[in-house]
């Protein structure tokens, strides 16, 4: 290839771009954060190709996937009726008004999002997880958010599944499943009261519901997430609880998730450069054009055996049938030489 051939095709090549894929954990309304994370991402122009999520993060996931800016969200959760939604927290409700609320913004089949997108949910019958990537879209948000003792488990395809937060609190391994390069986490769970600072009533029913709850937290349920994950964004959530849904509280929650995304941003696109980087799995070690062909050519061939054994009996027959170059030159010499003699004689 010559020096110019070898310029342009440097130069031509395009820089690889890696898929971005999005993990919205669990939290209850602590998902208000993920609306002010959001609002980050688009202020800082990141935008993601693939997404996941559990429970509230799952709704929040499937409103992104959908096309919904933060903005948009934010006016869903204001249309949200908290008197209606208050009533239905009683144990073992079932989530058809959740449903029904849902409905109005995520029709059909998970299939139809114009993202790749995966819920995470809880089999009850074994506790493992359960990537929900196809289905009626409405009944897997609700199916990853039923979380007990407030909502029983929803019956989706043949199995009764719970939460995702038990299995899968922050599923950034489904974004890697769905073909994502790069993943950003988000842990709402991750600065929690500790114990100590709880109340005594908040400790009784913490044991009394613990006897209730059908199905219990898996030892990696959040640390396969932090595994998955490129960066993980862990908005301080612990003065709230998974029920604060008054508006001051949410707005507070709004303004931590969006600081705490805003100082990510750099380890972000550290990640992105970094997979920037790497090379597609089909183009890595691909020859350039014209190599294939000229590495065929240079190629020495191959002989058989038997041929190269019918060529050596060749080679030694026409040996036999002509003389060697010095006795050919004598012979020559000595018949000329005769002819003379002769000629001399007769005269």
């Amino acid at each position: 290839m010559s020096l110019f051939a070898r310029l342009k095709s440097i130069f031509s090549r395009k820089k690889h771009v890696p898929r971005l894929g999005l993990a919205l954990g669990s939290g209850g309304a602590k998902g208000t954060a993920h609306l002010g994370v959001l609002k980050a991402f688009e202020e800082e122009g990141l935008v993601f190709d693939v997404v996941s999520g559990a429970s509230i993060g799952a709704i929040v996931g499937a409103l992104y996937a959908k096309g919904y800016s933060s903005a948009d969200m934010a006016g869903i959760v204001e249309s949200l009726n908290r008197k209606e939604f208050a009533r239905n927290l009683r144990p073992f409700a079932d989530l058809e008004f959740a449903e029904r609320f849902l409905g109005a913004y995520l029709e059909g089949d998970i299939s139809q999002l114009p993202k790749p997108f995966a819920a995470a949910a809880t089999d009850g019958a074994t506790g493992e997880s359960v990537a929900l990537t196809e289905g009626k879209l409405v009944r897997a948000l609700t199916a990853s958010a039923a979380i007990p003792p407030f909502f029983r488990g929803v019956e989706f395809e043949g199995k009764k599944l719970y939460d995702g937060a038990f299995s899968d609190a922050i599923p950034a391994d489904l974004c890697r499943s769905l073909g994502a390069e790069v993943v950003i986490g988000v842990d709402l769970g991750a600065f929690v009261r500790p114990e100590e600072e709880r109340g005594r009533f908040s400790r009784m029913i913490g044991s009394a519901v613990g006897a209730l709850v059908p199905v219990k937290y898996n030892k990696d349920h959040k640390s396969r997430g932090y595994d998955a994950a490129d960066v993980m964004i862990k908005p301080d959530l612990s003065a709230f609880r998974p029920t604060d849904v008054g508006r001051a509280e949410m707005e507070e929650m709004y303004s931590v998730g969006y600081l705490a995304a805003k100082e990510a941003v750099p380890a972000i696109r550290a990640a992105i450069a970094a997979g920037s980087g790497k090379p597609k799995k089909e183009e890595k070690n691909k020859p350039q054009k014209g190599e294939k062909r000229k590495k065929k050519e240079e190629k020495p061939r191959e002989i058989s055996p038997r041929k190269e054994e019918k060529n050596e009996k060749k080679e030694e027959k026409t040996r036999k049938n002509s003389p060697e170059k010095g006795e050919g030159a004598r012979g020559a010499r000595e018949k000329s030489d005769g002819r003379k003699k002769e000629g001399d004689e007769k005269g």
